[in-house]
């Protein structure tokens, strides 16, 4: 009888991406790294506390890794997700919107519960384990 563990073992399923980007979102994420005036490797991506709806999204070149940082690359773009947003972004698509009155990136959060009037805050839940097994 063989008591290999390899051989109960079930594939291992990709992880899904914590934050994914549309192809518009990339694209200027790609022309503004190019436009910027220093050398950087991604965009950085997070929460912070904050706003009348309890968090705020945040975004900042990403000079270097950090040693808990989630590292993902998406449509050509490497993204740094801060250890302490990872269940608040988890399914989360970046997109970014152009309308006559401005332009801006904007999240798509399935843990976001509510938002603010002006859009500048939000509240978030962190992400739960649905419990299915893939």
């Amino acid at each position: 009888m063989e008591t290999s563990t390899t051989q109960n073992a079930r594939p291992r399923r990709e992880r899904p991406k914590p934050v994914r980007l549309t192809e518009a979102a990339a694209a200027r994420l790609l022309q503004i790294m190019r436009e910027a005036d220093g050398k950087f490797l991604g965009v950085r991506v997070g929460v912070t506390n904050g706003g009348c709806a309890g968090m705020s999204y945040t975004m900042d070149y990403a000079e270097a890794t950090n040693p808990l940082d989630e590292v993902i690359e998406d449509r050509g773009v490497k993204i740094f997700i801060e250890p302490k947003a990872i269940l608040f972004l988890i399914g989360t698509e970046m997109d970014f919107e152009t309308s006559k009155l401005g332009s801006r990136f904007a999240f798509r959060n399935p843990n976001q519960t509510a938002s603010c009037g002006c859009g500048e805050s939000v509240s978030i839940t962190p992400a739960q384990d649905s419990g299915k097994a893939g």
